[in-house]
């Protein structure tokens, strides 16, 4: 680990624990998940003028009207996409920073994640290097589409609030496949999870969140 992962004082390995302690408390139970967002340093994805306050449990801006989730938020996400179950292979609709996906790629075999905008992507992808990931594939695309050439999935992750549930994702989950999205409501937002069944599929809605507006198109 070089000295920008290790980091020192509010980017030290021990605030990374304290962030995972935290995480305990506020109900995350899935122990790989803590795991995982224990070993990553949070810190180098984000400005280094922000970079102290990467572990505390706030959204963050990155510059081109995009925020890095709290770390509670990409918890849970990553907590109801796996459900307890291995991951094979992942979508990622809105890559940002790159640590939403970071994440994911410690759990899945393969994570599949695209960006609309291509600047952002390149920043995640500089990120995604230094932290040795091999397991992640990056593309530059309206997420709306998703990736039909490689699916179906275990599980997708979105991280821009739609209005409804996109058919042309859900058509690429696996039977049994959980989608992971914010859907916007006449009074916020909500996290949702989507379950394919044969029939068609499920849909719960669960915590109130935060995130920006799902857009379509590529910039």
């Amino acid at each position: 680990m070089t000295a920008r992962h290790a980091g020192i004082g509010m980017t030290s390995q021990r605030t990374r624990l304290r962030m995972v302690e935290r995480l305990r408390r506020e109900g995350i139970r899935d122990e790989a998940v803590l795991a995982a967002m224990g070993e990553l340093p949070r810190h180098i994805f984000v400005d280094e003028a922000l970079a102290s306050r990467a572990y505390e449990d706030m959204s963050l801006p990155l510059g081109f009207g995009q925020t890095i989730s709290s770390p509670h938020t990409v918890a849970r996400m990553t907590e109801l996409a796996r459900s307890g179950a291995a991951l094979g292979t992942v979508l990622e609709v809105g890559t940002g920073c790159g640590y939403q996906t970071a994440v994911l790629a410690k759990l899945a075999q393969r994570v599949y994640s695209m960006e609309r905008l291509a600047a952002l992507l390149n920043q995640a992808r500089r990120h995604l290097r230094e932290v040795r990931l091999v397991n992640v594939h990056l593309r530059h695309g309206d997420g709306l589409l998703g990736m039909p050439q490689v699916a179906p999935f275990d599980a997708i992750v979105m991280t821009a609030a739609g209005t409804r549930v996109p058919d042309t994702l859900v058509a690429q989950l696996k039977p049994g496949g959980r989608l992971v999205m914010p859907i916007a409501t006449g009074k916020g937002q909500r996290l949702c999870l989507i379950e394919r069944t044969a029939e068609g599929y499920t849909e719960r809605r669960m915590d109130q969140v935060k995130f920006v507006p799902l857009l379509p198109g590529v910039e």
